[in-house]
């Protein structure tokens, strides 16, 4: 399979395997209007398989968002075919308006205007408590 090379974009690589799907929806690349590939269980050395998401366009992204769903991804910025720019991503500290609380009681349920907000309590386990209430965060989006 050959996939053409980028002029102007975003190549997310490095990505867990089936987890491209789950990223393509949520970034909601269909949405986009341009090129977007997902190659899903490529070989990888590093990885054994893995799946690659390669955007046409330079868009804003969400990296807490991407951290979230999968920490060990790499994303590079392409211009004029050449990668100017590459950053490996990890958990964030904090999550905002990103997962909502599922605790009835919490006070994010009553006043709709606050912001849901989450932080980082366990790296290992991936592990996010709301910082009104303290319930554990649900582990997928």
């Amino acid at each position: 399979m050959i996939i053409g090379q980028i002029k102007d974009g975003i190549v997310l690589d490095h990505i867990t395997a089936d987890k491209g799907i789950e990223i393509y929806k949520t970034l909601g690349l269909d949405k986009l209007g341009c090129m977007v590939a997902l190659i899903q269980n490529a070989p990888s050395q590093k990885m054994g398989k893995k799946d690659i998401i390669k955007i046409d366009k330079l868009i804003d992204l969400d990296l807490d968002v991407l951290g979230y769903i999968d920490p060990n991804i790499t994303v590079n910025i392409i211009e004029d075919g050449e990668r100017v720019k590459r950053s490996h991503l990890t958990l964030p500290e904090t999550l905002t308006d990103i997962i909502k609380c599922k605790n009835p009681r919490c006070i994010t349920s009553v006043e709709q205007e606050l912001r849901h907000e989450f932080r980082l309590t366990n790296r290992i386990n991936k592990v996010y408590r709301c910082v009104y209430c303290d319930a554990e965060a649900p582990k997928e989006l």
